[in-house]
């Protein structure tokens, strides 16, 4: 039992701060897709950064796993093309170390969400990362033992939205359950 004897306007004034702390790292997680229709809310401790393009809406750094390893990251934008044009485009961006086909180890999955169709595609393999983003010209640097995560969101009025989690295997793995949360809980804006 814990009893508080003196200043306890010390003791609220310290749980006030917690709890404004705590409110405003949600917030800070917190973005929206479809000019502000629908909400999103990242998993705690993922880091809200500058879009490294202007291409991207939203942008966050993942925590990644072991000391010296990359950050995984997610980027959030707008584009167009057809749902399964963007899957094939993914799929071309991953080579197998066994020179299997990548579009036989991804799966898909695709649900309804707060009135959206959703398509959940999981790639793992050998990512062949273009710094300067995927339209950029020059050339590709291969990252062996990478995943990625992406969410297809097709909403009723403002078009396609893509969510792009990737970095190292590990990294995914360990965050792959937050990702899936914030997906599951896309939320209209009031």
């Amino acid at each position: 039992m814990i009893r508080v004897l003196q200043r306890p306007s010390a003791v609220v004034v310290v749980c006030l701060a917690f709890v404004a702390s705590t409110h405003a790292a949600a917030e800070e997680r917190t973005f929206t897709i479809a000019s502000g229709g629908f909400k999103l809310v990242a998993p705690e401790g993922w880091q809200r950064v500058e879009p490294k393009s202007n291409m991207i809406e939203t942008e966050f750094s993942i925590p990644p796993v072991g000391e010296g390893t990359p950050a995984g990251r997610m980027t959030v934008m707008g584009a167009g093309g057809s749902v399964q044009a963007n899957i094939d485009r993914w799929y071309g961006q991953f080579s197998q170390p066994d020179g299997s086909s990548t579009k036989d180890k991804a799966t898909t999955k695709t649900m309804k969400v707060s009135g959206c169709n959703v398509t959940i595609v999981d790639i793992p393999g050998t990512y062949k990362d273009m710094p300067m983003g995927p339209f950029a010209p020059g050339k590709a640097v291969e990252r062996p033992a990478y995943r990625m995560l992406a969410a297809i969101v097709e909403t009723p009025t403002a078009g396609n939205y893509f969510l792009k989690f990737y970095g190292p295997a590990e990294c995914l793995s360990k965050h792959a359950d937050g990702f899936r949360g914030m997906i599951e809980g896309l939320a209209a804006s009031k």
